[in-house]
């Protein structure tokens, strides 16, 4: 593989999941953390608003590091196409657990935010969390693996 196309494409891995990881990791630590200290309606005025800003950046972010790190993979060998190949999966695992897990729970929190959340809402606002801690460590796993991949394609 030449050496532009190598870093053009290990650039745009390392680039696109840290920003995945990065923002995930920001609205664990963060976001997340601050919602179960406010009180539920501005938590679920907020949660609404966050979501209708957040779609295009976050499956744009998804798309980058998806198709980059299975580029990565494609145009490489060994543990470096292993490693890049896994890291891949992963990034289609937290756009999966996103699309199935957190999307459907937004759509009821938009729903509770201008009417009233049901009386389990506190067992359905946790598992939305655990979906966040799930997405999170997957992505945040997936730019560790393109990094240890993109040091792996240097030395050889």
């Amino acid at each position: 593989m030449s050496n532009l196309r190598s870093g053009l494409v290990t650039g745009i891995a390392l680039s696109s999941t840290g920003l995945l990881a990065g923002a995930f990791g920001y609205g664990v630590v963060n976001v997340a953390a601050t919602f179960d200290v406010v009180p539920l309606d501005v938590r679920l005025t907020f949660h609404s608003a966050l979501m209708q800003r957040n779609g295009v950046v976050m499956q744009t972010a998804m798309a980058l590091a998806a198709l980059s790190s299975a580029a990565l993979a494609f145009l490489n060998r060994g543990r470096t196409r292993r490693l890049a190949g896994i890291a891949a999966v992963l990034v289609v695992t937290s756009f999966l657990v996103t699309r199935f897990g957190n999307v459907p729970i937004n759509g009821r929190i938009k729903v509770w935010a201008v009417t009233s959340a049901p009386a389990d809402h506190a067992a359905i606002l946790d598992r939305w969390e655990t979906y966040n801690v799930i997405r999170t460590v997957a992505a945040l796993t997936a730019f560790v693996l393109i990094i240890v991949a993109s040091r792996l394609d240097r030395v050889h």
